[in-house]
Parts: C-alpha cells; sequence; structure tokens
C-alpha cells in the first residue's frame, strides 16, 4: 500500500492580527490645511514597522491620526479610518485608546523636568491604579530594559541627558504595559551610540515583550535594519512600502534616503543635478 504522504503536507500559516490597521486616511489642520492625503498602512502584532520620509512628510501627524492627539492641535480625520484589531477606535479619546493597549512616545523626549526619573516612569502607571505589587514588577521590569534609569531613578529628569530622557519616554509608556508603541522620532537630536542603544532596546521588547511598533523616523539607515516591514511618505502620501530588507536594496531608496547611488557614495562636487527622477513620482 501507498504510504501516507502527510508529512509533506504543510498547513497553511495563519493570518497575522493587524493591530493597528489605517485605511485610506485624509487629515486637515484649521479645516484648511490638507496634510495627509489617502495614507494607507498596516501593523501586525510582533512587528516593528517604520515610518520613513523627510521633515514635514507627514509622519508625526500619522501616528497622533492613530493615537488620536489631533484635536489637540486643531486637525481631524475628515477621511478614512483607523481599526485597532479590527475595531474601529478613530472616535476614542486617546485615554481610551492607551487602555487598550495603544500608546504614544511623543517627538522630543517629553518629560516632568521637576520630577524624578522614578516619579515619571510612576505617571505611566495611572491606569492601573493602586495596584502596588503590579506597579512595583512593572518598574523592575522597566529598569531590566534601561539600566542607566535604575542607576538615575531619584535623579531630576530635567537634569538627564538627552537620551536618558528619551528611556524615561518610552519606559513610561510600558508603564501603562501596552501591546502597541507608537514611537516618534526617537534618535532625534542623540549621539550615534545612543541611537543604537535605544533601537536595541525596542528590538528586545519586540522579541521579549512582544510589543508591536510603529516608529517615525527620519534616520532611515537605522530604521530600516531593525524594522521589519517600511512604508515611505512624501508630501503626504504613501510612495514606497515594501519589507525592510527589500527597501534597503532599493535603488531609489539608496539614493534620496541613504546617500547612496549606484556607483557608492559621491561628492556633492560631482553631482551637479540629480541623474533621474524617482520613479514614483
Amino acid at each position: 500500500m501507498p504510504q501516507s504522504a502527510s508529512h509533506d503536507v504543510t498547513e497553511a500559516a495563519p493570518a497575522s492580527v493587524k493591530v493597528i490597521e489605517v485605511s485610506n486616511i485624509e487629515v486637515i489642520y484649521n479645516h484648511v490645511i490638507l496634510v495627509l492625503k489617502g495614507v494607507s498602512l498596516a501593523v501586525p502584532e510582533g512587528g516593528i514597522v517604520a515610518l520613513l520620509g523627510a521633515n514635514g512628510a507627514g509622519k508625526s501627524t500619522t501616528l497622533k491620526a492613530i493615537s488620536n492627539l489631533l484635536l489637540a492641535e486643531r486637525g481631524e480625520v475628515t477621511k478614512g479610518q483607523v481599526q485597532c484589531r479590527g475595531e474601529r477606535v478613530d472616535g476614542l479619546s486617546p485615554n481610551d485608546l492607551v487602555r487598550r493597549g495603544v500608546i504614544q512616545v511623543m517627538e522630543g523626549r517629553h518629560c516632568f523636568g521637576h520630577l524624578t526619573v522614578e516619579e515619571n516612569l510612576l505617571t505611566g502607571a495611572f491606569i492601573h491604579g493602586n495596584k502596588r505589587r503590579q506597579i512595583a514588577d512593572d518598574l523592575e521590569k522597566v529598569c531590566h530594559y534601561f539600566p542607566r534609569l535604575k542607576v538615575r531613578r531619584t535623579s531630576h529628569a530635567g537634569y538627564t541627558s538627552g537620551g536618558e530622557q528619551q528611556m524615561v519616554a518610552i519606559g513610561r509608556a510600558l508603564m501603562s504595559r501596552p501591546n502597541t508603541i507608537l514611537l516618534d522620532e526617537p534618535s532625534m537630536g542623540l549621539a550615534p551610540q545612543l541611537v543604537e542603544e535605544i533601537f536595541e532596546i525596542v528590538k528586545n521588547l519586540n522579541e521579549q515583550e512582544k510589543v508591536s511598533f510603529l516608529l517615525a523616523e527620519q534616520n532611515t539607515n537605522v530604521a530600516l535594519r531593525y524594522a521589519h516591514y517600511g512604508y515611505i511618505l512624501e508630501n503626504g502620501r504613501v510612495v514606497l512600502d515594501g519589507d525592510a530588507a527589500a527597501l534597503r536594496e532599493n535603488e531609489d531608496v539608496k539614493e534620496f534616503y541613504l546617500g547612496v547611488g549606484g556607483e557608492g557614495r559621491r561628492s556633492f562636487r560631482d553631482v551637479k543635478h540629480y541623474r533621474r527622477r524617482k520613479r514614483w513620482l
């Protein structure tokens, strides 16, 4: 009798859950200024997704549209929708979204300068009420991922370095036990060594705590080394997306975002004008 070939049959992998799905959103500021023009993207569960582009491309606005922080800046989503695990959330408050496990770390390392590092971290645990044991455990976990903060926990945040303040901002977000973190320009103003340290921590949190990340970043080179997938924004539109490895090898991305053309790095003295236009324009 012929032997069963069941061992050759592989089951189809289950479709990954989309923790965040943005569908064709438009954002207007002050009822007049159109900033996002039909942006769509998705963050799979357990993924690191990079949102790339130059200053003013619409990266921060996209994050704020997801976290519902636009109203504070007189902005609004006028078209499209944002879903979290299949549930529409663009009408919720930022507080409601945090309770669903989605939190944003704002650009600029916002800390309470007059509070200590530990007090700053504890402000992120407000949704847990008086669960002292849980909060203490979360604090220890944050200090495990950010050893610098354990050393500086009694220092006033206003007197810590830029890198330490960025760690405080991310650590404070972790205190709410999120499943998804929206990280806005984590490398801004930091020395290259600190940038690598921050991204290594992001990678560890993703692998060990299963936290999903959507990070807006101008440092394309670093972001594509740590991300699984990337979207490139220009003038409020997604012009290119794909696996991070494929984007790193894309000739347009190399030339216009990584500063490396097909012939390697070139001096600006050798370039009178762009040799070609971007293929997506």
